[in-house]
């Protein structure tokens, strides 16, 4: 069962998952052992996450092992449509198409998860918001599952704070293997990726405003610096504000690198980040991108209302023109621009956070409850919470990629062992 743009595009998005499954190593020999022992076996699993290849390609690894896998977007501008014609094509249950409205977007979450699944993948955090409201009855026997970004953790975490989180949740994104190298060097370099893509224009002698020094912001902050831009951070945390002006780059409010900005990007998580006043200061022609998960960092309703023209200038950009006459730029709708208007992280990184899902899928599935506890009423041996990512498992992935990259590297002997866990 599917419902996408057109089938017809199947052929174009197999190509694409046959690309980035060539440079995705880890992914291949967990696949390749989850065939073997089929730790989803009679399971199900809903993924509302980036419908793209390397996405694509981590539903065929869980399939591999054994899943029933009902797959949607978690953007409605993020979707590849040959993606999703090609899974809907393999047998795969697909519910997403690029440029959905709202309610679109929100009817496939729903269908997605109308399997009522054992276990989930969520990527912001839109399959628990609906498992904990008008859909709360599809998730009776859901396990637990696993959340993919920080925007999606953050939304975790107040609800489990608040008492209010049923089930138990994988933090992927605070693993080591995931924040370090996904957030950092894949958000810097997709995100230049889209933008450079849409715009066709230079970084090198711009001034580029980078919002948020989180690990998405110092990577996208290396990376335009590295090709040539003046970079300014802004930042609330006093402590990033400190690293980011120690890491050599400018640090000020928002109001006062409005004037001096050329590319402005947001990376907080946060709403509300780029506002009328600091629009109102910016240069003609400015650059406003997104690569926050929701649409909320640049203020659009702002944009709107002081625009006195909008209209769109070239794909993926709109332009909003002021009563003075300058042109502020919105890329991408303001939604995630290295996704809306881009390709998304390499398939390289991406290995490395779908090998983290696909192996904490597998630790929450050994965790199901035995029949005692289920006819208890409990999915579940873990309590409903949201979960660090296992040493070992981080540990395991990094030790796979690094076999993979052939790097070697020195091993603890028994006495050096035992002289860290001496006791003094």
């Amino acid at each position: 069962m599917y419902q996408i743009k057109d089938i017809g595009l199947a052929r174009s998005g197999a190509d694409k998952i046959e690309w980035v499954r060539s440079y995705m190593p880890v992914l291949n020999a967990i696949r390749a052992e989850f065939e073997r022992t089929q730790p989803f076996a009679g399971k199900k699993i809903s993924m509302s996450i980036h419908l793209e290849a390397k996405t694509a390609y981590l539903a065929q690894v869980l399939r591999a092992g054994g899943a029933e896998v009902h797959v949607t977007g978690c953007n409605p501008l993020s979707t590849q449509d040959d993606v999703a014609a090609a899974l809907a094509a393999e047998g795969f249950s697909v519910f997403a198409h690029h440029g959905a409205s709202a309610q679109e977007y929100r009817e496939d979450l729903i269908r997605t998860l109308s399997c009522r699944p054992d276990l989930i993948i969520d990527d912001g955090g839109d399959f628990i918001s609906l498992l904990h409201g008008e859909c709360r009855a599809l998730g009776k026997r859901l396990i637990g599952g696993c959340e993919e970004t920080t925007t999606g953790v953050h939304r975790l975490r107040a609800r489990a704070q608040a008492g209010l989180l049923d089930y138990p949740m994988m933090d992927v994104n605070d693993a080591d293997c995931k924040h370090l190298f996904d957030n950092r060097y894949g958000t810097g370099q997709s995100t230049l990726d889209g933008i450079m893509s849409s715009t066709n224009l230079i970084i090198a002698g711009k001034t580029v405003v980078v919002a948020g020094y989180g690990w998405c912001g110092k990577g996208f902050a290396m990376r335009a610096k590295g090709m040539g831009a003046l970079v300014i951070v802004t930042e609330v945390d006093p402590v990033k504000a400190m690293e980011a002006a120690m890491d050599g780059f400018a640090v000020m409010p928002m109001a006062d690198a409005a004037p001096l900005g050329d590319l402005f990007v947001t990376l907080t998580g946060c709403a509300d980040v780029i506002r009328a006043e600091h629009m109102e200061r910016m240069k003609d022609g400015v650059l406003l991108a997104n690569s926050g998960h929701f649409d909320v960092e640049i203020n659009k309703a702002d944009l709107e209302r002081l625009a006195v023209e909008s209209r769109e200038r070239k794909p993926n950009i709109r332009g909003y023109r002021m009563l003075d006459g300058r042109w502020l730029n919105l890329l991408a709708e303001g939604r995630l621009v290295n996704l809306a208007a881009g390709n998304g992280h390499p398939a390289e990184i991406m290995d490395l956070s779908f090998a983290l899902q696909a192996r904490c899928l597998e630790y929450l599935a050994a965790h199901a409850a035995p029949p005692a506890l289920a006819a208890a009423g409990r999915s579940s041996t873990l309590a409903p919470g949201v979960y660090a990512v296992p040493a070992d498992i981080d540990r395991a992935v990094a030790e796979q990629k690094l076999a993979a990259m052939r790097v070697s590297i020195d091993r603890l002997s028994p006495e050096q062992q035992a002289y860290l866990a001496r006791v003094d």
